[in-house]
């Protein structure tokens, strides 16, 4: 089994490659952010990529989303320190095989990794049942939509958002999407106004709360 390791901090990353060392599973790749991560799936096609979602450049829910898009086979194992059920729903949504806390066991890693492999789903001991049980009926059209916020946003908005947070202006932002400076200023007012959210700052913060970046 090939696995890609993708977190931002060195020290989580050669401790996972630590942990893997000893048993079948062979890590093939790790990567500090989600570009990169998609970059090296793309050379190397694992069969697993565990990857945390506070990433820089493209955060782990984006990135999953792609990933999925171009290599479907391959399946997604979310390891993060957030228990929000929010983000357990779009990470789902998204196309991931499970979604694992930080603080869990490294049998359950382990575990969770195997269990993805196999094509099931693995949700952290955690994590209440009851999050899989909402999801599905979400998905079947069975309760009642979420509310406005982060589910609110297209992925390309969810992007944008990540990259004013971290600092990158209009035209900085424009260059790394590879559209124009027009494009990037209607997901920006967009973004804002379905987020109720009226300056940078506003957006630095929201993005620092909701995990899409870290200020480690």
């Amino acid at each position: 089994m090939r696995v890609i390791l993708a977190d931002d901090h060195t020290l989580v990353r050669k401790g996972l490659i630590a942990l893997l060392d000893d048993t079948d599973i062979q890590v093939v790749g790790d990567a500090e952010d989600g570009r990169e991560v998609l970059e090296k799936a793309a050379q190397l096609e694992p069969d697993v990529v565990v990857m945390d979602i506070s990433m820089p450049s493209l955060n782990g829910l984006e990135a999953t989303r792609q990933l999925k898009k171009s290599l479907p086979k391959t399946k997604v194992l979310i390891l993060t320190m957030h228990s929000n059920e929010e983000y357990v729903y779009e990470t789902l949504r998204a196309g991931a095989s499970g979604y694992l806390i930080k603080r869990s066991a490294p049998r359950e890693l382990i575990a969770a990794i195997k269990a993805a492999h196999r094509g099931e789903y693995f949700l952290s001991p955690s994590i209440s049942a009851t999050v899989i049980q909402k999801y599905l009926q979400q998905a079947a059209g069975d309760s009642e939509p979420a509310p406005p916020g982060f589910t609110a946003l297209t992925p390309r908005e969810r992007e944008v958002i990540q990259l004013i947070a971290e600092g990158l202006s209009n035209p900085q932002i424009a260059d790394q999407l590879c559209v124009s400076l027009k494009t990037v200023k209607t997901h920006r007012s967009n973004l804002m106004e379905k987020l109720d959210l009226h300056n940078t700052a506003e957006i630095t913060r929201y993005a620092i709360h909701t995990g899409l970046i870290s200020v480690d």
